[in-house]
């Protein structure tokens, strides 16, 4: 079975740069390097015009940014992104001190991780979840984490390396899908299982959604496991909000009881996770880092009209 996905899924760059990259970050202060950024991200955005133009459309669309706002927000969200690559090779570099991490809902994760079941942490391509993995660490129970194994040998090195110190194993998608045993194993032997949530990693097994005044398709894998091992569910989003710091968001995801309908449990709690997102996209709109058209085409114009509508309610709550 081939794995259809409209995103590539690996860090951009050639394997020399890389490594040369690696090497600067030893030496230099990283905030050099987000200098060095700010000049370069308008040229990224003119050679990759199509993740460009997604995220373009997002601001539009999605938040009804006039198109100048929507153009400085697109810039905003690159730089973004390129941030929070910088952190995780300075982290591969050996530098992992130089950034402090508060967490926000912390018990809700020591509570599942003292218990007897294993449970699920759902993420998604919102802020850098990655590098929760490399910075904080526990050893109640092992973490396995579902990824996709298209990286570059520097990237896939230094991510085992450090993930494997901090009691997290890799559990690479594959064609054949085999990565589900590993998962189903996992669950049963009492572990965590960690992976994304807003994209199809090629079940055709996906949930239209509302979502920030569109819709969109997700994929109910991870909700389905849920279900089926009785185990509870947490989001997961790890924010940037400066030079040096993260928030992480720890937020258990509302499952209703199975035996009532199987189905509606699957379906509403991957509707919740979704508002959990929305939630915190109001928070960070530009830190979403998905580069293709999520959104559903047939709802462009639908949720043009949503955001009008939600614009004018504004405008007259002002003048009233």
């Amino acid at each position: 079975m081939e794995i259809k996905r409209k995103w590539k899924g690996k860090t951009g760059g050639s394997l020399i740069g890389q490594q040369s990259l690696l090497a600067i970050l030893k030496i230099f202060d990283i905030r050099i390097g987000y200098a060095l950024m700010a000049a370069v991200v308008p040229i990224y955005m003119l050679i990759h015009h199509n993740a460009c133009r997604s995220i373009y459309r997002y601001f539009r669309r999605q938040f009804g940014h006039a198109p100048l706002q929507a153009v400085r927000m697109t810039y905003k969200n690159h730089y973004a992104f390129g941030q929070t690559i910088l952190d995780r090779f300075a982290v591969f570099s050996g530098h992992k001190d130089r950034f402090e991490v508060t967490v926000i809902g912390n018990e809700h994760f020591v509570r599942l991780t003292e218990g007897r079941k294993g449970f699920i942490i759902a993420g998604a391509h919102i802020g850098n979840f990655e590098i929760a993995g490399y910075l904080l660490r526990q050893y109640h129970k092992k973490i396995n984490a579902l990824f996709y194994a298209g990286e570059t040998r520097t990237v896939q090195n230094n991510r085992r390396r450090i993930l494997a110190q901090n009691n997290i194993r890799l559990i690479p998608v594959t064609s054949d899908m085999s990565h589900i045993f590993s998962i189903h194993a996992a669950l049963r032997s009492g572990e965590i299982v960690s992976m994304p949530c807003d994209r199809n990693w090629g079940s055709a097994k996906t949930i239209r959604c509302r979502f920030m005044n569109g819709t969109a398709h997700f994929p109910v894998g991870a909700f389905a496991l849920a279900a089926t091992f009785d185990v509870e569910m947490l989001s997961i989003f790890v924010l940037k909000q400066s030079a040096r710091r993260y928030v992480v968001h720890v937020r258990p995801i509302a499952i209703p009881a199975v035996s009532e309908n199987k189905r509606y449990a699957i379906e509403a709690a991957a509707r919740n996770f979704v508002s959990e997102m929305e939630n915190i996209l109001r928070q960070y709109p530009e830190q979403w880092f998905n580069y293709y058209d999520f959104f559903d085409t047939d709802s462009a114009n639908e949720n043009k009209e949503i955001v009008q509508q939600i614009n004018s309610a504004s405008k007259r709550k002002k003048t009233s």
